[in-house]
């Protein structure tokens, strides 16, 4: 699985960095370091007014917040590596 974070300039003021670190706290408290790729890109063309845009291998995810973290993960990484 691979998971991209739009680093381009409207998510990186909206926390993309925030957001890279909670995605390697949850990869390694999942113990999903050998099931998961972490990259960056470059702007996704999705811009939202709130939070962070996240690909999911080719799913895009608009919007992604920190208060909205665990829901994305579990539903987006968790569900469909099975666990």
């Amino acid at each position: 699985m691979i998971i991209q974070i739009c680093v381009g300039s409207s998510c990186h003021l909206k926390g993309s960095e925030d957001m890279i670190e909670l995605l390697k706290q949850a990869i390694s408290t999942h113990d999903l370091e050998n099931e998961v790729t972490l990259a960056g890109s470059f702007c996704a063309g999705r811009c939202n007014r709130v939070g962070v845009t996240v690909t999911v291998d080719d799913e895009v995810y608009t919007g992604v917040t920190p208060e909205g973290f665990a829901e994305f993960f579990q539903n987006a990484v968790l569900s469909r590596i099975g666990k």
